[in-house]
């Protein structure tokens, strides 16, 4: 009996331009995996992107699933979900989340969750929100000690991000060695992507711009210390932020937060952001 060729597909090298153009179809939900793909992923990490072959489509892929330490779909509806999930079942659960539009994630989870078992938690509703006007143009106050943060500060980064990271995940970033972890964040330092807040030793305020592609970047990793919170200080501090992202790195800014964080969101709104979409993230 002859089997059918499966749709889903590795990408190549060869393939980056098409990958980035279907991940162009809508900038804010894709930069993530824009971003690794335009730093070399489909050369350095084969297997990376799985595709939807489809030959009548101009670009020659459907959608694609970023496949790395998380699962990120880009352009996945119910039409080629199945095949992906197919394909994923077939390895053991490896990945820490799924994350992306959440019709995407969602609908993946549903066909994946079966035979990957249960999650920590899933965060349906997470509204992603833009902005391509800086916050002074609107005649907000910018905290000015917000900075990039310099490559002889690690020490004090690491902490502010690991503390970040399990405020917002529940679990602490790394178990034993802090080495990976410390490269990861340096790698951000060295790319001026990471702005803190200091008093004396200590990052109190810290953002990170995760991704930059299509003409979009993607804050992240956004902290400030708990005994500065409810003082007025994230607004003006995120404002510098997004001030200096839109100077430095893109026309456009953008950031996912939980719907239930109603003090992130009305920061964010307060700064010019505004809602352009939705994600949700599954934590496994």
């Amino acid at each position: 009996m002859l089997r059918s060729r499966s749709p889903i597909q590795a990408l190549t090298p060869a393939d980056e331009d098409a990958a980035i153009a279907v991940c162009a179809r809508r900038p804010d939900a894709h930069v993530f995996v824009a971003a690794r793909i335009r730093e070399g992923a489909l050369r350095t990490t084969p297997g990376c992107v799985l595709g939807y072959a489809d030959r009548g489509d101009p670009l020659g892929w459907r959608s694609l699933v970023w496949t790395g330490a998380n699962v990120v779909p880009v352009e996945v509806g119910p039409d080629t979900a199945p095949a992906f999930a197919q394909r994923l079942r077939r390895r053991s659960r490896w990945a820490s989340s799924l994350f992306g539009p959440s019709d995407e994630v969602l609908g993946l989870w549903a066909l994946l969750s079966p035979s990957w078992g249960m999650p920590r938690a899933v965060r349906g509703s997470q509204p992603l929100m833009a902005t391509t006007v800086p916050p002074s143009e609107l005649g907000l106050a910018l905290d000015p000690s917000v900075r990039l943060a310099g490559p002889d500060e690690l020490d004090a980064v690491v902490p502010a991000a690991a503390a970040m990271f399990t405020e917002e995940i529940g679990y602490p970033p790394y178990v034993g060695s802090v080495a990976s972890y410390r490269r990861s964040v340096a790698s951000l330092i060295e790319q001026r992507r990471t702005y803190v807040v200091t008093e004396g030793p200590d990052v109190v305020f810290k953002a990170d711009v995760g991704s930059v592609a299509l003409g979009t970047a993607q804050i992240q990793g956004v902290w400030l210390a708990p005994h500065l919170r409810g003082r007025r200080r994230a607004g003006p501090a995120m404002a510098a932020v997004v001030e200096a992202v839109l100077a430095e790195h893109a026309a456009r800014a953008s950031l996912y937060v939980n719907d239930f964080n109603i003090a992130a969101r009305a920061t964010y709104a307060r700064i010019g952001m505004r809602e352009v979409g939705e994600f949700a993230t599954v934590l496994l």
